[in-house]
C-alpha cells in the first residue's frame, strides 16, 4: 500500500490526502476538510441564486476588453467512474476519472512509444513507487488539472497566473502571444505563451523537464513535448478545456483530451506542503 500523508496540522486545512495504491485502484482517495482561515468565507461579488449558492450557470464573466475571464478557483468537473453515485462536493477540490489515466476516454489508451508502454506496465506494477508527486515534487499542469488539489487563476491583461495548492505551485502564461523559447532550461510546467481565438484562448506550451509524470500510470511527457490548450469558459462556474499533446519521442502520434473544471466559491487556497511531516518515504523502503 503507497501512501502520501500530509500534516494534519490546522494551518494546513482540508485533503488530508491518502493516496491508495494503483494496484488497488477501488481504493477511494480519503479528503475531510479542517477549520481554518478563510474556508468558509463567502466569495464577493459572484452571481448567487436565491437561496444564495453559486449560480454557476450565469454568464461567462468578461474583461473591460470583452474577453472572457478566466480568474477563479476551480477543480476537476470530471466524477470518478470508481463512484459514480457519489456527486462532487460542490465547496472543496475533487478527484478527476482522469486522474489515473489521463487518457481514459481514448479508444486504445494513449499510443504510447514502446519503450514507454514497457515503463508505465512497470510503473503500475510497482504502485508508482518512484512518482514524482509522492516524492513531493511540482505537478506539471495536465496533472494538476485532475488532482484533488485547488487551482486558482489570475487574470490580468498580460498574464494568466495559475496558483496550485499543491506546494504553493505556480504557473504562468504570457498573454502577449510572444514567441515560446527555442533552447529552454526545462522545467516542471514548462514555458506557455498565449493568444485570443474569439472566445477561445489558445495556450502553447514546450520546455518541459524529461520524464515528467502527467498521470498515476506514469505517463510522461519529455523534453520534445509542444502542448496545446484550447481554454474556454462556457458559462460563470465551468471551464472547459481541450489538451493536445504533441511528443514524438514518448508517443506514436499525437492525442487530444477534453478536461472539465468547476468553479469552487467560499474557500480560500491555504498551504498543502507536502514535505511538512511527510512519511512517504518511510512507507515505501
Amino acid at each position: 500500500m503507497q501512501w502520501c500523508i500530509l500534516s494534519p496540522m490546522p494551518a494546513f486545512r482540508h485533503r488530508i490526502l491518502l493516496i491508495a495504491a494503483l494496484a488497488n485502484l477501488g481504493a477511494p482517495f480519503a479528503s475531510s476538510r479542517l477549520e481554518a482561515q478563510w474556508v468558509h468565507y463567502p466569495t464577493a461579488g459572484i452571481p448567487r441564486k436565491a437561496d444564495g449558492k453559486v449560480d454557476l450557470s450565469a454568464p461567462t464573466p468578461r474583461t473591460p476588453g470583452g474577453k472572457p475571464d478566466l480568474s477563479g478557483t476551480w477543480t476537476s468537473d470530471e466524477i470518478d467512474p470508481r463512484h459514480p453515485d457519489v456527486p462532487p462536493n460542490p465547496n472543496d477540490a475533487t478527484t478527476s476519472r482522469r486522474m489515473i489515466n489521463l487518457g481514459v476516454d481514448i479508444p486504445g489508451g494513449l499510443p504510447y512509444q514502446p519503450w514507454l508502454k514497457a515503463v508505465v506496465k512497470q510503473r503500475t506494477a510497482n504502485n508508482a513507487k518512484d512518482d514524482p508527486h509522492i516524492r513531493c515534487f511540482p505537478d506539471n499542469f495536465l496533472r494538476a488539472y485532475g488532482m484533488p488539489h485547488l487551482l486558482k487563476f489570475v487574470q490580468t491583461p498580460n498574464l494568466l497566473v495559475v496558483m496550485d495548492e499543491w506546494d504553493a505551485g505556480y504557473r504562468q502564461v504570457f498573454l502577449d502571444a510572444r514567441p515560446l523559447p527555442v533552447n529552454p532550461n526545462p522545467t516542471f510546467n514548462g514555458y506557455s505563451s498565449a493568444k485570443w481565438s474569439g472566445d477561445t484562448l489558445m495556450i502553447d506550451s514546450n520546455g518541459f523537464q524529461n520524464d515528467t509524470w502527467i498521470d498515476w500510470n506514469g505517463s510522461v511527457l519529455t523534453e520534445a513535448a509542444k502542448v496545446r490548450e484550447e481554454v474556454r469558459r462556457l458559462d460563470f462556474g465551468h471551464l472547459q478545456i481541450q489538451v493536445t499533446v504533441d511528443d514524438p519521442k514518448a508517443y506514436t502520434k499525437p492525442w487530444t483530451v477534453l478536461i472539465k473544471e468547476r468553479y469552487i466559491a467560499d474557500t480560500e487556497l491555504l498551504d498543502e506542503i507536502c514535505l511538512e511531516n511527510e512519511r512517504s518515504l518511510q512507507h515505501m523502503k
